[in-house]
């Protein structure tokens, strides 16, 4: 195997544990924001509309991380540095 081979395969196995793992704790701290909110609702049902505002904000937040994480993987797999080096070294 050349070295653009070894990069490239590298690049995918990255992009897919950085979207596997970098996504599984957005998902747990969701599930988990939302079942807060709603025994939150149950019991105070009258500060449901502060509840929601602030469960979306926070849902917004922790939803960043994951889009991080794709981007992340994107540059990995389509703008990865290192091919260029590579290419230039004649490998």
């Amino acid at each position: 195997m050349d070295s653009t081979t070894v990069i490239g395969l590298a690049a995918i196995i990255s992009a897919g544990l950085t979207i596997s793992i970098g996504s599984l704790g957005p998902a747990l701290g969701q599930g988990r924001a939302v079942a807060q909110a709603l025994a939150s609702i149950a019991q105070q049902p009258d500060e449901s509309n502060t509840i929601t505002r602030t469960l979306f904000v926070g849902l917004a937040m922790i939803e960043s991380t994951a889009i991080y994480c794709f981007v992340v993987a994107m540059i990995l797999i389509f703008l990865n540095p290192f091919w260029n080096q590579v290419v230039a070294s004649g490998g």
